[in-house]
């Protein structure tokens, strides 16, 4: 069922062979085992890199593929068909755009090319107890103090955070003037006085993601690693990035949709009732029916997307929408892929099963769906 986008070339076509064959090699047989564990580890990571993987869309010059978005958009969508939600590609790559579009040169060719290569997972610290969508809550202190910052606080639901090597963190440096007072720090976390991963938590779905809580206690980062070398950026900095975190969200759950709808078609034409396939029953056919259209549907708006962002055409507006509808979309063509199913899907041995506990979050990270409905909004 899935057609051929039209952003597609014989160059992205030639990478996305590549990508399926290691992901069917290399990381679909450990899935299971990453879900049990509750991370990845981090030699699938080195591996990526050492594939040429991961910061496709990052230039060569700093170490990465020198592509554009389309590449990102293969590996978000080849590993989101598979149900793979425990590697956290999106977070890694979100992380190496705030510097690649924000850190200074210096800052630039210390970071990506070891995040290329997978030495450094990367993630952003920015949610904690408190400040969840509301980032203007943050109450994590970078107080300056000679050539270093002194952080203390406490982050909360860091994807990738057992695992990262290198994070995005939000603070503040000056509390008393708001959103102007909010920084990021890129801090590095192998053998950091004062910093503690806390426990791995326990989640509805993406049990194999490493989402985490992160403490710190007067932990010492170099003022040189401020993103930019201006206090107060920061704010601006995650806003000016964000429909490019949104469409990667949309851009998984198309993909999950189209991997769900496969993965049913398949089980309705094997599975037998009452003498014959799930599929020779009006009510099957008649659903599928329905749930492809919407798929099609959903695939035509995130192709104008990739597009977009490849071009540096993407508004906020627009990538709010497809952020919205597309995991609204998907939550509930998975549900409605997982009542064909019967008993089975309610099983965590069925891809449909985790596809459908790993949907929901889709609608809250990346700003909550209800943060989406607000930016559209204000824009009528």
């Amino acid at each position: 069922m899935t057609t051929r986008s039209r952003w597609e070339d014989e160059e992205t076509a030639a990478f996305r062979d590549a990508v399926a064959r290691f992901m069917d090699a290399e990381m679909v047989p450990m899935d299971e085992s990453w879900r049990h564990q509750g991370h990845v580890g981090h030699d699938i990571w080195r591996q990526v890199g050492a594939q040429g993987m991961l910061c496709v869309d990052i230039p060569e010059s700093y170490g990465g593929a020198g592509g554009d978005f389309r590449y990102e958009a293969v590996m978000t969508e080849e590993l989101s068909r598979r149900g793979l939600s425990g590697f956290g590609l999106s977070v890694h790559t979100i992380c190496a755009h705030y510097i690649l579009n924000h850190g200074t040169e210096a800052q630039k060719r210390r970071w990506l090319p070891r995040m290329a290569r997978g030495e450094r997972v990367g993630a952003i610290a920015m949610s904690e107890p408190a400040a969840g969508s509301d980032l203007q809550g943050v109450r994590t202190r970078a107080q300056r103090d000679g050539d270093h910052y002194l952080v203390n606080g406490s982050k909360i639901f860091i994807s990738n955070g057992y695992l990262a090597e290198i994070l995005a963190v939000v603070v503040k440096t000056d509390p008393a003037q708001g959103a102007k007072g909010t920084s990021i720090l890129m801090v590095e976390t192998r053998d950091l006085p004062g910093y503690r991963v806390g426990r791995r938590l326990d989640k509805i779905g993406m049990k194999a993601q490493d989402t985490a809580e992160l403490f710190f206690d007067d932990v010492r980062v170099p003022a040189d690693c401020l993103l930019g070398g201006v206090e107060g950026k920061g704010f601006s900095q995650l806003m000016s990035d964000l429909p490019y975190e949104r469409a990667v969200v949309a851009v998984a759950g198309v993909a999950a949709m189209e991997g769900a709808l496969e993965a049913t078609r398949a089980y309705v034409h094997e599975r037998k009732a009452f003498g014959k396939t799930l599929f020779d029953f009006q009510n099957t056919k008649f659903k599928l029916a329905e749930v492809a259209t919407i798929v099609r549907v959903a695939r035509a708006f995130i192709d104008q997307c990739i597009e977009d962002v490849s071009t540096g055409r993407l508004d906020t507006v627009t990538a709010s929408m497809a952020k919205l509808w597309c995991t609204d979309m998907q939550q509930q063509v998975i549900d409605d892929c997982l009542q064909l199913f019967g008993g089975y899907g309610y099983m965590n041995e069925y891809l449909i099963a985790r596809m459908y506990a790993d949907a929901r979050v889709q609608r809250i990270y990346g700003g909550t769906n209800e943060i989406m409905k607000e930016v559209i909004a204000r824009s009528l």
